[in-house]
């Protein structure tokens, strides 16, 4: 039985590594993403579905840390059954269910950073927090602490007090139906990918199969693989592969800028995608919703630094609001974590001595 006494500690900490990776890659794609989009759309870029098409276009990079794991199996596993993808045919139909969705959710989003400022749309996004915590509890039964409820009413009274300068931030060559359009899809995408991400939670709970972290990789490439046949078909109905090539040529940045502007944002977005449903797969959604929107004022900061948006008060407040809840979040789990820990160890310690009365 010490086996099991000393892999239980190597798996715990094995999966905390992997969900402060997870953390750092989800902040990136978070953070750098939608000023990415951004920079496309205030530069002459006016393409909606090839704005959406970018944020999961970059799947294939998936394919190069799926083929390393494989090789890794392979070398340290030769005896095993080692197949590049274990994904089974119904996992594979819920990933694609959840990848179509995602493509409505990107044409969305990108509509709504079309048409509002950076800090504008990601104000908005926060309130998918409330979303994201609605949904886990009907579909995945998630359990509320005091802190975690604390960190969800901070987080949305944080984006609640940004709200309170949006119209200020309307753009001055834009009419006041296409900002409430705008808003509305932007409340639209929110509202979705509150949805997506219990959803693909309650995906890895009704998997027939045992969900390893090569297998949640397959399961973000069907995913963004079916998000980007839904934007494909957007770009054929809208023209947009005819038009790309003479957006490009009257690019503000220029056009090789312009295409580097796209690769690095379908590059980050992944991060993104992989952060999000990663941090799922050692936590939780309601966590990778709580990263996402604690994130908002830090994606406001960069904007006021290479957009010059305007930076009120407000927004300090949020940062504020941000932090607290995102610490009340962590230490309510902490403190969880210490109480759960002397009652395992007592029932590891009845095992040996169950043992010996058999």
């Amino acid at each position: 039985m010490e086996v099991v006494k000393e892999s239980e500690p190597n798996t715990t900490t094995m999966r905390k590594a992997l969900l402060v990776i997870n953390c750092i890659i989800l902040s990136i794609g978070n953070c750098a993403g939608p000023l990415m989009m951004r920079l496309y759309f205030i530069h002459g870029g006016k393409r909606v579905w090839f704005s959406s098409w970018l944020e999961t276009g970059g799947w294939p990079i998936i394919l190069f840390p799926i083929a390393c794991a494989h090789f890794y199996r392979s070398r340290t596993q030769p005896s095993s059954e080692n197949k590049l993808f274990f994904m089974k045919p119904h996992l594979f139909i819920a990933a694609a269910v959840i990848g179509i969705l995602t493509g409505l959710d990107d044409y969305l989003y990108a509509y709504g950073v079309a048409r509002l400022p950076v800090s504008t749309s990601s104000l908005i996004i926060a309130s998918q927090l409330a979303f994201t915590a609605g949904f886990a509890f009907v579909l995945v039964k998630q359990k509320f602490t005091s802190y975690s409820i604390n960190a969800v009413f901070l987080l949305t009274i944080g984006s609640g007090v940004l709200a309170m300068h949006t119209s200020s931030d309307r753009p001055a060559n834009e009419s006041n139906r296409e900002y409430v359009l705008g808003f509305l899809m932007t409340v639209g995408a929110s509202a979705l990918y509150g949805f997506i991400l219990p959803l693909v939670e309650l995906t890895y709970k009704k998997a027939k199969q045992e969900i390893s972290y090569a297998l949640v990789m397959e399961i973000q490439m069907v995913m963004c693989l079916f998000a980007t046949g839904v934007c494909t078909i957007g770009m054929l109905v809208n023209n947009d592969f005819k038009v790309i090539p003479r957006e490009a040529r009257e690019y503000e940045l220029g056009e090789t800028k312009y295409y580097i502007v796209a690769i690095c944002s379908a590059m980050i977005w992944q991060c993104f995608f992989l952060g999000a449903i990663g941090v799922i797969f050692c936590a939780s959604s309601l966590l990778s919703g709580i990263i996402i929107a604690v994130l908002l004022p830090v994606t406001e900061i960069l904007a006021v630094i290479f957009y010059n948006e305007s930076f009120h008060a407000e927004k300090g407040v949020a940062l504020a609001l941000s932090l607290w809840g995102f610490l009340s979040y962590f230490y309510g789990e902490i403190k969880q974590s210490k109480e759960n820990k002397p009652a395992l160890e007592t029932e590891m310690a009845s095992v040996p001595n169950r043992q010996e009365s058999v």
